[in-house]
């Protein structure tokens, strides 16, 4: 059952509103062991961390046994100081660090074939899919996948299976994902959906996950001055929760200008941001405008 909820004023949807839809989307739901698969700390604005700490006292009062898994790519883990700021009260000794290089188990592959094919003949090779052996472990049966739906520079639209792919996934899929992002052009990409990154993410679930009980529960959100509003929540088992949270994110993320930017100045957040680049990210997404003012 799918559980949309979007806010009907620009304040974004209460605590007790999420809260609700959250669990509205348990119903009829027995689960005896949950994985949650929540970002780090550099998606904090996402509202994951409220999102994951109500589906964890949730899951808790059912009798179910939760572990939490951060969905960390490549990056560090979530320090103690980080998991406080994020996830509340969920005691740090949950959080299950992710390796992309030993925790992983090989699915299968992506043929090579339909990359050239979702790339217009700019990709020629293969992508082996690995993910985290415990979200291929048939004692978790309930795996809940919270982030956030955001313009993204390697797949056009953020999240999804994204999360799960990259998030903890491994090291073939994380470093060939995004050079497909790179050699088709992130231009071409950013803001969209059906790119072909997020294709290839497609393509991974329909045959390699789609037997597993993975539940997404997707957030639209901004943040005036820090303070997280989540206008929209989108909780599903397929696709349309990914469908519709792109459409509000478009709306709600992305800004048009009338002239070319000539000079942006980025401040990083230090709390958030460990490296510089991460801090690219500030590049990728105004340079278009950057080149409105260089043409």
């Amino acid at each position: 059952m799918n559980v949309f909820k979007i806010a009907e004023t620009e304040t974004g949807l209460t605590r007790e509103e999420i809260a609700n839809a959250l669990l509205a989307s348990l119903t009829g739901r027995h689960p005896r062991r949950v994985l949650i698969l929540p970002p780090d700390f550099t998606r904090f604005h996402s509202n994951a961390g409220f999102i994951t700490n109500t589906y964890y006292h949730i899951l808790q009062d059912m009798g179910a046994q939760v572990d939490i898994l951060p969905a960390l790519g490549t990056h560090e883990p979530v320090t103690r100081e980080q998991a406080a700021v994020m996830f509340g009260d969920i005691p740090y000794e949950k959080l299950i660090p992710h390796n992309w290089r030993t925790d992983v188990v090989w699915l299968g592959e992506i043929p090579a074939a339909y990359l050239e094919e979702i790339t217009e003949g700019l990709w020629h090779d293969p992508v082996s899919v690995e993910i985290n052996r415990r979200v291929m472990d048939e004692r978790y049966d309930l795996i809940i996948s919270p982030g956030q739906v955001v313009p993204h520079e390697v797949i056009g639209m953020s999240n999804h299976a994204k999360n799960l792919f990259v998030g903890v996934g491994g090291s073939d899929m994380i470093n060939k994902s995004h050079m497909v992002g790179a050699v088709y052009g992130m231009e071409r990409m950013m803001g969209k959906d059906h790119t072909p990154v997020r294709k290839l993410f497609d393509y991974g679930m329909e045959h390699f996950l789609k037997d597993r009980p993975i539940l997404f529960a997707l957030t639209v959100t901004t943040a005036p001055g820090g303070s997280i509003r989540t206008h929209g929540l989108f909780i599903g088992e397929g696709r349309e929760c990914l469908t519709e949270a792109v459409r509000l994110a478009q709306e709600k993320n992305i800004d048009f200008v009338e002239h070319g930017l000539k000079k942006c100045v980025v401040y990083l957040d230090p709390s958030e941001f460990k490296s510089t680049w991460l801090g690219n990210k500030a590049i990728y997404r105004t340079r278009m405008a950057m080149a409105m003012a260089a043409s």
